[in-house]
This record gives structure tokens, C-alpha cells and sequence, in this order.
């Protein structure tokens, strides 16, 4: 076997010396305080038989899709789905991704041109920034959640860019999450918003961790703030709240038709087999149809959890340094990586799944414990999680 090249060995051997270093592991028994299956969606067993039951009856009894969608791929579900994702979220329509990953990098690699400007949070999440190094605009972060920074900045580019002499308009992307998905805070959209439409530059927001959580139906904050019409693009997935696979841009007719033809990550890509997206078509119309009203919804449970998680923090908090926030994401900063993993090594073998975030995935110093909460977790167990992180924290 060959050895590795000196310099990523020498990349490894810095991820084990500050204990670092990323390894998989099975899923266990334990808890969940850790996964994204915020409604409990990707254990259901009725959504489960539903997608099943419905690709039987319309005869697509097909493991892959065979190509990608410009090829052998597309299939009329796919059509069929894109259609009830627009209607669901209120959008002219929607472009189904494989991942949530594709479709920041789809976007933001083939969207901003050579010349424009794209202005992100500091905080954006990987994939977006991925997609922004493939482009060929300008990149420039603001600080985490600051107006003030993000409108400073719109006006030092918008002076520079007033001052050149270019043949096509500049154009300037802004660019934010609604949750923030190593954090569980939102920026402020209204303002953030306005600040877009002063100065004539596009809105996108990434959805991922708010879809399912806010919303009526779970449309997401965007929705609930009524702000989609001031949105160039927005980026929901479907492999958290949702609890199955794959992603979607949603946005005008045109940019649908721009992505189809520009997007590499969905043109060079074996389209979403049908499998995935039976499955979230089943689950926009569970979000959509109400239970009986003696019976709580998912959402419901969750926000009661979120509620009921809050107040807790208020009797055990004056040594918990939290993030304040009111999504599914509760993030606690334990400084050094070395500490946070020895707690939530110690939370787990209580029989809670709560997990480290370590840096370099955050900064350093920022390391965290990330807690997850469901609408299938109890009072009980939320209780008994921050006694121990609590107990942990305090002993030397």
C-alpha cells in the first residue's frame, strides 16, 4: 500500500494533535439529542409505507434514476413534485438537488458573475462557501448577524462599484441562513430584507434548519415573516425536518430555467432516484394535512419541547453559557476540544446522544456541546440532559 504524500499526512498528524481528528461512528441506541430529524419523519414508519405504496401503484418500481435529468434522468414525478414544492412554499418554482450540498454549490458557483459581489455571514454555512470559492464574483464576509456591518459594507461596494466603468450592471448577492446551523440563532430577515431592497441587491437565504420547525405547515421563517417575495432565491433540504433526501432551490421561472442549463452540480450529476422523491412528496402532504385536534401535530411537540427547553435553561443556566435562541438547535460553548468531548463522552454514557463540536468546525475557543431537540423528546429527558451537562460543567 502506498504511503500518504508528507503533506496531508502532516494534515492528519495536526487533527490528532488537537484532538481533532473526525471519525465515524454507528448509530447507537441512545437518546436522540444529536440528529436533524427534528419531527421524527425519517423513523416513520406510515411515511415510509406511503412512498412505497404510491410508487407501486403508479408502476415506478425503479431502484436508480439512470442519468442525470438533461440525459435519461427526469422523470414526470420529479416535474410533479417541483410543482407542489412551488405551491407548498409559495414560490414560482422549484429545482430538486441530490443534496443540500449540490445545491449551494450549484447556485452559487454559476449565479454571481465575474465582477459582481457577494456578501455573506461570517457564519454562512460550508457548502455555500464552497460554492462561492467555485465562482468568479468577489466574496466578502460580514460579522455574524451585524446590520450595521452588512450595510457598511453594501455601501463601501456600492461606491466602488458606482466609480468603474462597466459594460454589464454589477450586481450584489447578500447572502444568510434563517437558522444558523451551528449556532440555532436567525438573523434579523425583516431588516435584512429591507436592507437588500434599499440597495438593489439579491436576497438568499438558506432554509435548511428551519424548514419543518417555523412556519404554518413548516414553510419555513421566510414564509412565516411573509418575506418570499423579497427573496431572489431561497435553499430548502429535505434530509432534516423532513427526514429523507435531497434539496431544492426555489426562486422564479427563470432562474429555474438558468440553473438547468448553467447549475454543473445539476447537470453533471445522476438525477434523485424516485425512491426520495416519492417520499417528499408523502411528506409535504403530512406537513400539509392536519391530525385530529385531540391528537398534537409533530410541530406542535416540538415548539411545546423548544418552550419547555427554554424555561429549563432559566433555572440551570447561570453557569451554562447557551446561545439564546428559539429554533431546534441549542448550542452550549464548552471551551477546547479536549473538554467539550470528555462531557459529551460523559452525557452519553448516561444514555444521551448529545454531541462535540469541535474546531476547526467552529472557532477556536467556541468549541460546543450541540443540542438537537425533537418533537419526540420528553420534558423528562430534556430535564435530565441539562442536570447532567450542568453537573459535568460545574465539577472540576
Amino acid at each position: 500500500m502506498n504511503e500518504l504524500p508528507m503533506k496531508i499526512a502532516k494534515k492528519l498528524e495536526g487533527r490528532v494533535n488537537t484532538n481533532s481528528l473526525r471519525k465515524l461512528s454507528i448509530q447507537n441506541n441512545l437518546i436522540d439529542f444529536s440528529s436533524n430529524d427534528y419531527l421524527g419523519f425519517s423513523k416513520s414508519e406510515v411515511i415510509f409505507q406511503k412512498a412505497h405504496q404510491y410508487l407501486v401503484e403508479q408502476n415506478l418500481q425503479q431502484n436508480g434514476a439512470t442519468g442525470s435529468r438533461l440525459l435519461s434522468g427526469n422523470h414526470k414525478l420529479h416535474e410533479e413534485v417541483e410543482e407542489q414544492l412551488a405551491g407548498f412554499f409559495n414560490t414560482e418554482s422549484a429545482l430538486i438537488f441530490n443534496s443540500g450540498y449540490n445545491a449551494n454549490l450549484g447556485l452559487f458557483s454559476s449565479v454571481p458573475q465575474r465582477g459582481d459581489v457577494i456578501l455573506y455571514d461570517e457564519f454562512i454555512h460550508a457548502s455555500i462557501r464552497d460554492g462561492i470559492r467555485l465562482s468568479n464574483a468577489k466574496a466578502y464576509s460580514f460579522k455574524h448577524n451585524d446590520l450595521e456591518d452588512l450595510e457598511q459594507k453594501i455601501l463601501r461596494q456600492s461606491r466602488y462599484l458606482s466609480g468603474q466603468s462597466h459594460t454589464d450592471p454589477i450586481e450584489i448577492y447578500i447572502v444568510t441562513e434563517s437558522v444558523f446551523s451551528m449556532d440555532g440563532d436567525s438573523p434579523n430577515l425583516i431588516a435584512m430584507s429591507k436592507l437588500c431592497k434599499k440597495n438593489k441587491a439579491h436576497f438568499i437565504v438558506d432554509e435548511a434548519h428551519a424548514v419543518g420547525v417555523f412556519g404554518i405547515n413548516g414553510q419555513g421563517l421566510i414564509q412565516q415573516l411573509k418575506l418570499e417575495n423579497d427573496v431572489f432565491a431561497r435553499i430548502v433540504t429535505f434530509g432534516k425536518a423532513m427526514g429523507c433526501h435531497g434539496a431544492a432551490i426555489l426562486g422564479s421561472k427563470k432562474l429555474q430555467c438558468y440553473l438547468i442549463n448553467f447549475a454543473r452540480s445539476f447537470i453533471y450529476t445522476t438525477a434523485i432516484p424516485l425512491h426520495s422523491v416519492a417520499t417528499i412528496k408523502i411528506i409535504l402532504e403530512e406537513l400539509i394535512t392536519k391530525p385530529n385536534r385531540s391528537k398534537e401535530s409533530q410541530q406542535e411537540n416540538l415548539q411545546k419541547n423548544i418552550q419547555y427547553f427554554n424555561q429549563q435553561l432559566t433555572t440551570v443556566n447561570h453557569q451554562l453559557n447557551f446561545i439564546k435562541n428559539n429554533s431546534s438547535i441549542h448550542c452550549c460553548i464548552i471551551s477546547g476540544n479536549e473538554k467539550v468531548k470528555e462531557i459529551a463522552s460523559k452525557i452519553q454514557k448516561k444514555g444521551f446522544d448529545v454531541r462535540a463540536i469541535l474546531s476547526p468546525t467552529v472557532p477556536k475557543n467556541q468549541e460546543r456541546l450541540r443540542i438537537c431537540l425533537h418533537s419526540y423528546n420528553t420534558p423528562q429527558e430534556i430535564g435530565e440532559v441539562l442536570n447532567l451537562l450542568h453537573t459535568f460543567v460545574a465539577s472540576p
